[in-house]
């Protein structure tokens, strides 16, 4: 039985997995719990990373997290407050949440924002295209990482 990450994980040719494509990210991109370096090879932007935080057609993580101070209406509740994520979790583990929490935890509920196999009820304009850019997931990690309460 293939875990759900496994194509992720393995990120080589569909012949040798069956996955029917590349993953996003190279198995040697992880470590444990997180992906250490940058999807993009450069830091993010935090603030373009705050802008996709509350966008409701990029990440829109409003909708599941809360961050205090932050002034948008309706922050949701679903997932874990955000306030001082970056104190509890290093970039490279946030960076792999937002890539694929189902890693981590396969019951999640949280999106896949870096992932394109694997995934159900996808539109067919968007099949094969990852909700987020690498460089929206870094700027992500960069406002996420300075949040340190």
């Amino acid at each position: 039985m293939r875990a759900l990450g496994t194509c992720l994980l393995l990120g080589v040719a569909a012949a040798a997995t069956g996955c029917g494509e590349r993953a996003l990210v190279a198995p040697d991109r992880f470590s444990g719990d997180a992906i250490p370096h940058s999807l993009t090879g450069m830091p993010g932007d935090p603030e373009a990373g705050r802008a996709t935080f509350v966008a409701r057609d990029g990440g829109h993580c409003v909708l599941c997290h809360v961050v205090a101070g932050l002034d948008v209406p309706f922050q949701g509740n679903v997932g874990p407050a955000l306030s001082d994520v970056g104190a509890r979790l290093t970039p490279g583990q946030i960076r792999l949440r937002i890539v694929d929490a189902s890693r981590l935890n396969p019951d999640t509920v949280m999106p896949a924002y870096y992932r394109v196999h694997g995934l159900n009820q996808v539109s067919r304009g968007l099949e094969g295209k990852p909700v987020l850019s690498s460089g929206q997931v870094e700027d992500l990690v960069a406002y996420l990482a300075a949040l340190d309460g």
